[in-house]
Parts: C-alpha cells; structure tokens; sequence
C-alpha cells in the first residue's frame, strides 16, 4: 500500500486493527463517501463474496458469520486506513487483534490488498469449517486474581485465546470444557465469566486443520518491504521482515493473542490510538492496559475527516 508520495511517519501514533467481534450490520453505510470505496470491488473479486452488501444491507446474523466478518472487517479497516493517509496522517506503529494483524501488514505495505483479500478469505472459510467439525466457542473471563490464570491449567479442554488486559483473557474450548468454566469460575479465581457470541474456540488447537489450509496460500504470498513498525500478537514483539510473518500469520490461528504484552511494547513517545472502523473495541482494551493522551476510534467517514493531531 506504501506509495512514494506517502506523508511522512508519525512517531507518536499508532494505529489499531481491530478483529472480527467489532462488526454489526450497516457498518460500511457511513463510509461509502470515500474515494477509496471502490477498494470493496477488488476484494469482493479476490474473496468471492460480496463485501459491499456485507457492510452495507447485511442482517447482524448474517455479518457475525466468521467467513463473513472477517473479510467484511478488513475491508473496512483498509477503507480507514487510506482516508487517514490522505489526510497527512501516517502513524509508524500499527497493531492488529487477530484478524487485524492482516489489515495492519496491508497497511504496512508487507501485503498488497489483493493478497491480504486472499489470506482473509481462506482463513475464514477454514476457521468455520474447523468450528463446525468440534463445535467449540470462547468465554471472556474478567477480575482475576494472582493465580486464576494458572488454575484454568486445571481444566480439560480448555485453552488461554486471548491476553486482553491484566485481568482480562479469553478462554477457548469445546462446550463441555467451557461448561466447567462457566461453572467453576469464582472457585478458579474470576470474577465474571461470559459466554462470546463467536463461531468456534479460536486461537486454540481446535483450529490446527484450519492452519494447515492457511500455510498452503501463505506459501504462495509474494511480500513486500516495510518500514513501519508492527508489532506481533504471537509474542507480543516487533517484526518486519516477511520471512518472520509467515510464521507468525500460522502460528497466530492456534496461539493466543498477547494483546497485554503487545501495548506494553510500544514505547512511551506513543501518545496517541488511531483506531480503525469499525473502532472501539480495542481502544477500551488499551486506555485498561496503559495511559494515552488521546484516543480516537472514528465510526464513519466524517468522524475520520475531523481528526486534527
């Protein structure tokens, strides 16, 4: 996506990229002003679906699909991302929450649009065929203790998804293990426990026939170069090389997402969250983990335009 006439790098910035939770029905309706909209062509073409009247006349049931969401998501993310280009705004720190880590690699330039549709299309079409073969789902487990972590290890079948905050994670598992967890979880140390609205226990095991589809396109990727700085859900570190991202884009499917350790490694000269459409999710997740001068997280094209930092 990087361009020669791209403004400059902002160092004080970062940009999020959110995952597939963030979507409802009609989300795309406030950004179809943008020039860029007739990026949603080519990724309809590249996905075979129809991205635009996911984003725009699809029902809520029909938009929380996984192989809908998630391209839907991205695409949206992407329309963002080039308007706040546009406008002067080029932050050099991009981070993603699973599904995001793609739209932050199209952003960095590390993946055309046209390869991240392709990536995106496949994995979600795999994650909801690995669903549907073991009918697991996630469970949001808030107001842990010191060791509430560590007891869940105590439990068959389930698996730590995401590292959302200090103490906040999400669990994945099959039905009956999860059934323990919402059973037992002041016993385990959690102070509240809530059932997710999702299509399957992600980032666990359950999703490896789901990775092996995902390696055989991403053998495939031609990678571009980058000189923006993204930071990785896997271990919560920087990577810029594409060798690298390869293997994080696999390993991600079945790891957890270190969300926590992610925001902490962006330094202290980041004053500022950038988040993309459709926003707010991860912008409540970082203002728990760190302090930001100013957090934005635009909801349509003229809250975008309006930016001024």
């Amino acid at each position: 996506m990087s361009e020669s006439l791209d403004p400059a790098f902002r160092d004080d910035c970062v940009v999020l990229f959110p995952g597939q939770g963030s979507l409802s029905g009609g989300a795309g309706n406030a950004w179809r002003r943008s020039s860029h909209w007739d990026q949603i062509g080519r990724i309809s073409e590249v996905s075979r679906l129809d991205v635009e009247a996911l984003l725009t006349t699809a029902a809520d049931d029909e938009v929380v699909r996984t192989d809908h969401a998630q391209i839907a998501t991205f695409a949206l993310s992407t329309i963002g991302y080039l308007e706040l280009v546009d406008m002067g705004i080029r932050p050099r720190y991009l981070l993603g929450h699973s599904l995001g880590e793609f739209s932050a690699l199209v952003a960095s330039g590390l993946l055309s649009i046209e390869d991240g549709a392709r990536l995106i299309g496949v994995r979600g079409a795999a994650m909801a065929r690995a669903a549907m073969a073991t009918e697991g789902s996630m469970v949001a487990l808030m107001g842990g203790d010191e060791g509430a972590r560590d007891a869940l290890a105590t439990l068959d079948e389930v698996w730590v998804a995401n590292i959302n905050g200090a103490n906040q994670i999400v669990v994945s598992g099959t039905r009956s293990g999860l059934d323990a967890v919402l059973a037992r979880h002041r016993e385990l140390g959690w102070r509240r426990a809530t059932p997710l609205n999702v299509g399957g226990a992600f980032h666990s095991p359950l999703m490896d026939h789901a990775q092996e589809e995902l390696d055989e396109v991403l053998d495939s990727i031609t990678w571009g170069e980058t000189e923006a700085t993204l930071i990785a859900n896997v271990d919560g570190l920087v990577h810029t090389k594409p060798a690298e991202w390869r293997d994080l884009l696999s390993r991600q499917l079945t790891s957890p997402v270190l969300f926590l350790d992610a925001t902490l490694t962006l330094p202290a000269t980041v004053t500022t969250t950038i988040e993309m459409p459709p926003g707010g999710v991860l912008t409540g997740l970082t203002k728990r983990i760190r302090p930001f001068e100013t957090q934005l997280a635009p909801v349509s094209l003229d809250d975008l335009q309006e930016i001024t930092i």
